[in-house]
């Protein structure tokens, strides 16, 4: 086992790679082992089973796109700064689908709070100030911002928009126009 130096951490990285080869859902323990050439059983000793693989995957992949988020951000406000972050994930997506699907998976309360996942949060919240939006309408508008993005990067990966026009490009550039225009105009709230 020492001569392929196994770790947790180069388990997850195989299983990100191998996610994004075969597809996040196609990954077990199993399927890691067989990269290495090792029996199944010398991988549990760095991880649980296959969800806590999966886990780790997953805080790997959330890891990278908030390490990418927050060198795209540096130095960017406003709609520039949406544009940006926006990017981030639909560039990582399409780089890396298997991460990009992992980094969606429900974590355990303990895992998630561990997690870059209040990164991409504070992230999303430091755009919007930009914008200035208090809450609640800020928690609005991150969950808006987290839908749009994450909805059509998925609606694109499963090929939702390969046949028809316009390009799909010109429909994300458009899109982010209307976020900005959006969030510059955020509507009153009308329960008062």
């Amino acid at each position: 086992m020492s001569r392929v130096g196994l770790t947790p951490e180069r388990l997850a990285q195989a299983g990100a790679e191998l996610a994004d080869e075969i597809g996040f859902d196609a990954v077990t323990v199993s399927e890691v082992a067989r990269r290495f050439d090792v029996k199944v059983a010398s991988l549990y000793s760095h991880v649980k089973n296959s969800q806590d693989l999966r886990t780790r995957i997953a805080l790997l992949a959330l890891e990278e796109l908030a390490d990418r988020g927050a060198t795209a951000l540096a130095g960017r406000a406003g709609k520039d700064a949406l544009a940006a972050l926006a990017n981030v994930y639909r560039d990582y997506a399409r780089e890396h689908p298997g991460r990009y699907d992992a980094a969606r998976l429900k974590l355990d309360p303990e895992s998630a709070a561990a997690s870059a996942g209040g990164r991409h949060s504070r992230m999303t919240r430091a755009i919007l100030r930009g914008y200035d939006l208090a809450e609640p309408d800020q928690t609005h508008a991150v969950r808006l911002l987290g839908s749009v993005f994450h909805g059509y990067v998925s609606l694109e990966s499963a090929g939702g928009f390969s046949h028809s026009a316009p390009d799909p490009q010109e429909s994300w550039e458009r899109i982010l126009d209307a976020l900005d225009a959006l969030l510059r105009n955020w509507p009153a709230d009308q329960q008062g």
